[in-house]
């Protein structure tokens, strides 16, 4: 099969709620990373096949396909196509799912994939109610026989789900208060750091993500619930945000024909569904789902992003998965940073990919929740790792220059390998500890290195690596409990029947 990689990735920061980003039309907030991917990487837009954007509430500005606006806007050829989907939470992420299957089944080289979101604008859940309500229609099910036989009048609703998985899993309030706590203490820190400084593309004054800030334990302990009776406190859940961001998607003639250097191959995209009222939890059989298909577990993987819609939904997943916590989220999630819904799985994705680079990362993964019962997961493996295992650098080795260095040289060596004609080649994956999830050998013997040739320099890093990890006060969770093979049963039985 081909071969799908991402080039770059870039994001605005996410903007709170009325914040400094509020005022900027959705279109212009949209362009801003689309025109930073090229700025950055040198390469003609008109070369671009398409480009996918996810936005949910699809009216007034961003009616009339948001990705097309927000592509002319950019001053982009009008000559490249673009079109707007909706995936709720998981549009974006969705996008990057489309963009790599396009480039997998050869149809097309090079695809923009994003998303874009100005909450302040135009609030949440518009279009699934007050827009509606003067043609009849209150919400997008009532009136519907067929759902109604399946499912009742159960409440449709995000909140109700993250209470009915908190009840199901036994979460206390004070475990979901902790981890809610824990995501603003990592964003804090990365943001000190500078580790989203790479990601970012500053935009009318704002320079890093507003969203996060010194928890205040007492006063979150004082937070009534979203819902009488319930556990769920705005704490608990992420934050209404504005943002946006943008992956380039290549194939390896891409690669080859326009002298780039990947990041990442993208080593697995699928999606699953749950049961729509719980809403949230398919990220759990989504997980199952992807690591059976890969033939991997979770201890191959190195980095996780898991939306934080709810702290519920990260906390149920990490019951039934096992994951170890100190690789999840470990620059803070949705409800530091906010969660711009149609930009947030571009942003997630980004986000993943600097830190993969950043620390030497072999294996990333990426799932989210989103209404209807979904997930998008996503598996990326680190290319210039893949590429040479003496490039390995240790704790404390992977400075920028050197990395930046070291990728050049791989970078080279890949390029010399590409079949004349563009054809597919799998790059093989290096590891230290075994993996079945590893590239098959290249089919092709090495050619002749080709004469150095202007390369797309990006910086490949930022600080040194380091352990970063903050502990997690939860309920007790068996070991690893996802492995490779035994994902398909649990989640037939979880999708079998509704509870």
């Amino acid at each position: 099969m081909a071969q799908a990689y991402i080039i770059d990735a870039v994001r605005t920061p996410v903007g709170r709620r009325n914040g400094g980003l509020a005022k900027i039309h959705p279109a212009d907030l949209a362009a801003h990373p689309l025109r930073e991917l090229f700025s950055r990487n040198g390469i003609d837009p008109a070369a671009v096949d398409s480009v996918i954007l996810g936005c949910l509430d699809q009216i007034g500005p961003r009616a009339m396909d948001i990705a097309r606006t927000g592509w002319l806007a950019a001053g982009l050829p009008e000559s490249v196509p673009a079109t707007t989907i909706d995936r709720q939470c998981g549009s974006s992420q969705q996008a990057v799912t489309f963009a790599a299957q396009a480039v997998m089944s050869g149809t097309e080289d090079l695809v923009v994939a994003g998303g874009v979101q100005c909450m302040s604008a135009i609030p949440m859940m518009y279009a699934n109610t007050q827009a509606a309500r003067p043609l009849g229609f209150d919400d997008p099910f009532t009136g519907s026989t067929g759902w109604h036989a399946r499912y009742g009048d159960a409440p449709v609703s995000q909140f109700h789900g993250a209470e009915l998985m908190a009840q199901k899993w036994g979460l206390s309030r004070g475990a979901m208060e902790e981890f809610a706590i824990t995501s603003h203490q990592r964003a804090l820190a990365a943001r000190a750091a500078g580790r989203f400084d790479a990601e970012i593309a500053p935009l009318a004054g704002v320079t890093a993500d507003e969203g996060p800030r010194i928890p205040d334990r007492a006063k979150i302990a004082l937070l009534a619930p979203i819902t009488p009776g319930g556990q769920i406190t705005a704490a608990m859940a992420s934050q209404i945000s504005d943002g946006a961001a943008a992956l380039l998607i290549a194939s390896e003639a891409a690669v080859r024909q326009h002298r780039l250097t990947p990041m990442a191959r993208i080593h697995h995209v699928s999606a699953r569904g749950d049961d729509p009222i719980m809403m949230l939890s398919a990220p759990i059989a989504a997980t199952a789902h992807a690591l059976a298909r890969t033939g991997m577990s979770l201890d191959d993987i190195d980095l996780i992003e898991i939306n934080e819609a709810f702290a519920p939904v990260v906390l149920a997943w990490q019951a039934e998965t096992g994951a170890d916590l100190s690789k999840v989220n470990v620059n803070g999630g949705a409800i530091a940073l906010g969660h711009p819904l149609g930009a947030t799985g571009a942003r997630l994705m980004t986000t993943l990919v600097h830190e993969m680079r950043r620390r030497g990362s072999r294996f990333g993964l990426q799932t989210m929740c989103e209404a209807g019962g979904q997930a998008n997961v996503t598996i990326l493996e680190l290319f210039w790792r893949d590429a040479d295992p003496a490039v390995r650098p240790g704790p404390g080795e992977a400075s920028c220059s050197d990395l930046g260095d070291r990728t050049l040289s791989i970078h080279q060596r890949f390029l010399a390998d590409l079949p004349p004609d563009g054809g597919d080649r799998a790059v093989p994956a290096q590891s230290s500890k075994p993996s079945r999830a590893s590239s098959p050998p290249p089919n092709q013997p090495a050619r002749k290195a080709t004469p150095a040739a202007p390369v797309n320099r990006r910086a490949a890093c930022g600080a040194a690596n380091d352990p970063h990890s903050t502990a997690i006060t939860t309920t007790a969770a068996p070991a690893n409990r996802i492995r490779a093979g035994a994902g398909s049963a649990r989640v037939a039985a979880q999708t079998a029947t509704h509870p």
